[in-house]
């Protein structure tokens, strides 16, 4: 278990309402430190690396130019590397070695936690795949298959959404499906290594300008076959991820709180949560919830976390995040995105009660505890 209260790198922050404590790394490699987006861990099982975004205002955006920085539990070391420069949310932690992976233009490179540790080429899309063109995105957010050989890949390339796997070994890439619009969020199944959750997003035209929102948002790919919808009609959701037992996705129905569904039967449980719902994730069991709220979306707008145990029924807030209205709100994507991690010991979040952005973390039991 990670000591939080005993690290000299964080420092306890109580919610007023709550009386729930969280731990904040306010010892600072970068002016903006953000918790991983919620679908990829950020924490090695052994709990001794934990990693997190870093920039550096005014320079890049959440798309572009954020890098990578790592708490050493072990050595109460803070590290920042400049050479993991990443594109969107690609960064993906293996949490047996510690190690980080992350796209950026047409590769996937890793590095380890250590200064001494060199930046590594993984994989790249293939030169007749891309053509010249620009490439806005080699992924939306790294996942790794089922049996541990490739990383699934949702790249924007010119006017282009493709989508394909690209081995680990540096193996050929394998196309499975192009799109003429927008489809993002891929995420491979945790169990079948042929299975791939993904998201219709809202397509601004790049020509046009013109928007075209979204109708129906989950869906399905098997290596080999076409593209299906998970829902029976079209449903507007948001914000999926999958269930560990690969039956199962999650995913945020605004104006009701959570909806667990059988991507067999297509059947919804609808769980409400106090507040609605922006992000959420979910324990391995299911049993308890952590999601994050807006009273009104903008980038940079006020957001709460709450924990919901379903046990018991009880939720509780942890922080209250004030809005930030100014050129770090609008361009870094600092939502919360409240994630378990350490076999759902601790929740990591981003949070702005300091006035800065910031990671933190809590302890699921303690959690547990305020709302038993």
């Amino acid at each position: 278990m990670i000591e939080l209260a005993k690290s000299k790198l964080f420092t306890p922050w109580t919610d007023p309402e709550s009386g729930v404590t969280s731990y904040i790394l306010t010892h600072k490699v970068a002016p903006v430190q953000e918790g991983f987006y919620f679908v990829n861990n950020s924490i090695s099982r052994d709990g001794r690396y934990g990693w997190f975004y870093c920039a550096f205002p005014p320079s890049g955006t959440a798309a572009q130019g954020r890098t990578l920085g790592v708490v050493d539990f072990e050595t109460q070391e803070v590290r920042h590397f400049p050479d993991t420069q990443f594109n969107h949310a690609s960064p993906f932690v293996d949490v047996e070695t510690g190690e980080v992976y992350w796209g950026m233009g047409d590769a996937i490179w890793r590095r380890g936690p250590q200064l001494g540790d060199d930046a590594m080429l993984v994989n790249r899309l293939p030169e007749e795949l891309v053509m010249m063109r620009p490439i806005e995105r080699i992924a939306t957010h790294l996942t790794r298959s089922a049996d541990g050989r490739a990383f699934f890949i949702d790249a924007s390339v010119g006017l282009q959404f493709i989508f394909g796997a690209l081995p680990l070994d540096g193996g050929d890439f394998e196309l499975w499906y192009t799109f003429q619009r927008n489809y993002n969020h891929a995420q491979f199944s945790p169990t079948d290594p042929d299975l791939v959750l993904f998201a219709q997003e809202n397509h601004p035209d790049p020509i046009t300008g013109l928007r075209f929102n979204i109708q129906d948002r989950l869906w399905l790919i098997r290596r080999g076959e076409k593209p299906r919808p998970i829902m029976p009609t079209p449903t507007r959701l948001t914000h999926e991820w999958w269930d560990p037992d690969g039956r199962h996705v999650w995913c945020i129905k605004s104006e009701v709180g959570v909806w667990r569904v059988d991507i067999a039967t297509q059947a919804v449980e609808e769980i409400p949560f106090p507040g609605g719902r922006w992000h959420s994730h979910s324990s391995a069991t299911g049993r308890y919830i952590i999601g994050d709220a807006n009273p009104t979306f903008y980038r940079g707008c006020p957001s709460t976390v709450n924990f919901l145990n379903r046990e018991t029924g009880q939720s509780v807030r942890l922080v209250d995040n004030p809005p930030m209205h100014n050129h770090t709100g609008a361009k870094y994507h600092i939502d919360p995105h409240p994630r378990f991690c350490l076999d759902d010991q601790v929740v990591v979040f981003t949070t702005t009660v300091r006035g800065v952005v910031d990671v933190a973390m809590a302890y699921t039991a303690d959690l547990i505890a305020h709302t038993t």
